[in-house]
């Protein structure tokens, strides 16, 4: 990936400012953060260095750990994030809220090769390379710890990420690598804070403009903690290349929250068959009814997936499902009101039902994020 010469990234060349800022996003996490810390301090010798930790307020007190180490070292800082969760979101703090001209992201659960680094360093520093991956895919990496249900998600979704984004690098789904700071500070306004694939973003929205070099190295097995993926993952990454595809037209949470509304189309569906074939309800009963069943489900899929990073918690829960059936009652008029003004307009139902549906998800993705998942 070529990119034509520009300015070399700002020095760190007075005394006491760090070269390299390692980013760290943790969540659970409270038996890592000193072996990795104890294993950077080893590794980074000879280079002017610092640790951000970006936390996501872990149950277990990971914060409180990294709090106990920075007392004791300076070069340790603890970005402590409370009503937010995603790995992509805390990187991207991580790294603006960095000092040093060279940022690198390592996960905490001990299985990535941290002995990298100082290689990664010297690539940036002679101006070979703006990013720098540590790929599992090249010629001396490894994936070998990786069973055999998350090396074929990992491969498939490597492979689709080459084809449908066009990214040309062989680990796109690599969660180790270094960035020079003043590049990504560029490309940040149009990174997503959702989700886990912050290097396909990154390298997606670079549009093939980032000077790239891949590095191997083997990818170990988790010692301790949970991992920060889960079952959702998989759509976040289906989101985020579908939001790469219409070049950020739409974000990755409408695109969440419009697949949540296509499965509670037919959880509808299902719901008004059963009220008026199997109880034999009336058909405005069951419609009813039918209605009532698909905004619940929409609610709790939105609030485990979409908002998940935000997610509402206790009585909050039975206040924000209140908010989000008023919500999409209102959208229910804006749709039908826009599908009946083009009805009118062009006499053609298919066109005047797509047209219904997509202003009502519009309406309710808007109110949503404004009344019932608003940031606090």
């Amino acid at each position: 990936m070529e990119h034509a010469p520009d300015s070399g990234p700002e020095t760190a060349s007075q005394a006491g400012l760090p070269e390299l800022s390692v980013v760290v996003p943790t969540f659970n996490e409270r038996d890592n953060v000193t072996v990795l810390y104890r294993r950077l301090e080893a590794t980074l010798a000879g280079i002017r260095w610092e640790v951000v930790f970006v936390d996501d307020n872990s149950p277990d007190g990971t914060w409180e750990v990294v709090r106990g180490l920075a007392r004791k070292d300076p070069r340790v800082r603890c970005l402590r994030r409370i009503g937010r969760r995603g790995l992509s979101g805390a990187c991207i703090e991580g790294i603006l809220a960095s000092s040093a001209p060279y940022a690198a992201v390592i996960d905490a659960d001990l299985q990535h090769d941290e002995s990298q680094l100082p290689k990664m360093v010297a690539l940036l520093r002679s101006g070979e390379a703006e990013l720098v991956v540590g790929s599992r895919y090249i010629e001396g990496g490894s994936a070998d710890s990786f069973n055999r249900q998350r090396a074929g998600a990992s491969a498939l979704a490597t492979e689709i990420a080459r084809r449908v984004l066009k990214v040309e690098i062989a680990d796109p789904m690599s969660g180790f690598f270094m960035i020079r700071r003043d590049r990504f500070e560029q490309l940040a306004p149009q990174l997503s804070t959702q989700g886990f694939k912050i290097l396909l973003d990154i390298v997606a929205t670079a549009q093939g403009k980032l000077r790239t070099i891949e590095i191997p190295y083997t990818f170990g097995a988790r010692q301790h903690g949970e991992s920060k993926l889960d079952s959702m993952v998989a759509l976040d990454f289906v989101g985020l290349v579908l939001a790469k595809l219409t070049h950020d037209v739409v974000s990755l949470r409408f695109l969440l929250f419009a697949m949540v509304g296509s499965i509670g189309l037919v959880v509808h569906l299902v719901a008004l068959f059963i009220a008026h074939e199997v109880f034999n309800a009336p058909f405005a009963e069951a419609q009813a009814i039918g209605a009532l069943v698909a905004m619940t489900s929409n609610f709790i899929l939105n609030n485990f997936l979409t908002y998940r990073d935000q997610r509402l918690k206790g009585f909050a829960i039975l206040r924000g499902l209140l908010l989000f059936y008023l919500v999409c009652s209102v959208g229910l008029f804006a749709n039908v009101g826009v599908a009946f003004s083009v009805f009118e307009q062009e006499p053609i139902w298919w066109l005047a039902g797509l047209a219904g549906a997509l202003m009502g998800v519009v309406w309710n993705y808007a109110m949503s994020g404004l009344f019932v998942w608003r940031k606090r």
